[in-house]
């Protein structure tokens, strides 16, 4: 496994991680380098990461995920760059599953696609929304780009899918959730509306109909992904995925009515 895994720099974008970053980073100790690009954190976060001689930080004023991502992408000397939010986890499993996967890869392949296990407060959930992503890419086989409040690898080649999941397991208390969400929905909602429907993914049509969207996004949670045998975490997520979007459909409200007075002649 050491030999594979050693052609593979974790990539690490945080700012003000230092409930998460620890953690993320003891999954991580195979690695001969960590490159971490970091927007000026204030909290512990530098001081975590500087007990790690692996870690090289840059710091980079923060404009948007895609180019932090970017920059960091052009940091990486080996053939492949697994790139994580500060709240990941790499069990054994994945880093053996991620080995195995790397030493059979054919040289057309760009990215593999990961999928996500679902955790709260520590303990994983049966099923969760966060759909797979493009975790591990080739650097200079492809690059990133905005996608509402997050950012995405847009691969110039094959990608692959790969079965053991990264774990998502944020730890932040719920202040600093409710504060994110609050920078990262102006963005979604100037992405639901600035880009052609038949551009926009399954979930981002259905969020346009923001009279059901909440509602919906509650059932599938619950019922769809098993939620309510997580007991209260289940519900924990349920209700926070049900919040989102329900402050999605209000700030989607106000900006169409914005525009419907906007369009009244004003004497």
């Amino acid at each position: 496994m050491a030999d594979s895994l050693d052609q593979v720099t974790p990539l690490i974008l945080t700012y003000n991680e230092e409930d998460n970053i620890g953690r993320t980073l003891e999954g991580l100790r195979w690695a001969r380098r960590i490159v971490v690009i970091d927007s000026g954190s204030t909290d512990h976060t530098l001081e975590i990461l500087h007990g790690f001689p692996l870690v090289e930080v840059v710091m980079r004023q923060f404009d948007n995920f895609a180019a932090q991502a970017n920059v960091g992408l052009g940091l990486i000397r080996t053939p492949w760059c697994l790139s994580l939010d500060a709240d990941h986890g790499i069990t054994p499993a994945f880093g053996a599953a991620l080995s195995a996967l790397i030493a059979t890869l054919e040289t057309d392949v760009a990215a593999v696609r990961t999928p996500f296990r679902y955790l709260v407060h520590g303990r994983p959930l049966r099923g969760a929304l966060l759909p797979p992503r493009i975790n591990l890419m080739r650097p200079g086989a492809g690059h990133y780009v905005n996608d509402g409040h997050a950012h995405r690898f847009l691969p110039h080649g094959r990608v692959v899918e790969l079965a053991e999941p990264i774990l998502h397991d944020d730890r932040k208390s719920l202040d600093r959730w409710l504060e994110a969400q609050r920078r990262y929905l102006p963005q979604e909602v100037h992405k639901l509306r600035t880009t052609p429907r038949h551009q926009l993914s399954r979930a981002d049509r259905l969020r346009l109909r923001h009279g059901i969207a909440p509602f919906a996004v509650l059932l599938l949670c619950l019922v769809w992904h098993r939620g309510l045998l997580d007991g209260w975490r289940g519900w924990y997520y349920a209700f926070q995925r049900m919040l989102v979007e329900l402050m999605l459909s209000l700030m989607l409200w106000e900006a169409r009515q914005s525009e419907v007075v906007g369009d009244v002649p004003r004497g």
